[in-house]
């Protein structure tokens, strides 16, 4: 059983065991992946706190490479810069990241985007150089 089989098979128990007293969806398809407990939405200080101590715990250990500070957004950072940046059209990781407006990800993610920008005017040059 893979990983994510095995946690929804957890929850699910969790879910039985407390019968009336669960606060979760009671439709799978409206739960959320990480709840409480109890079945409610786990709040992200939270999960941001466990990132934290997780680091800390790791880098504790001997003979492991450290991982620097990261936040709980971190990794939709990198994983959108990541994308903008191997050529996904903007819409898409806008898609992707849950943003109803591409235009939100175009702010936040310019910088990404500036530097397209450049590489795209230095690829037409070359061409028309190339051409001549």
């Amino acid at each position: 059983m893979d990983i994510p089989q095995a946690h929804r098979k957890r929850q699910l128990a969790d879910k039985l065991k407390l019968g009336k007293a669960w606060k979760g969806a009671d439709k799978e398809a409206d739960g959320y992946v990480f709840v409480t407990g109890w079945g409610e939405p786990v709040h992200p200080d939270t999960v941001s706190s466990l990132m934290a101590s997780l680091i800390k715990k790791h880098n504790e250990a001997e003979d492991v490479e450290p991982l620097p500070h990261a936040r709980l957004h971190d990794p939709r950072h990198v994983h959108a810069t990541t994308l903008l940046l191997a050529g996904v059209p903007v819409h898409v990781v806008a898609a992707r990241l849950g943003h109803a407006d591409p235009a939100v990800a175009l702010r936040v993610y310019a910088h990404v985007v500036n530097e397209q920008l450049a590489e795209a005017a230095t690829i037409f040059a070359d061409r028309i150089d190339g051409a001549a």
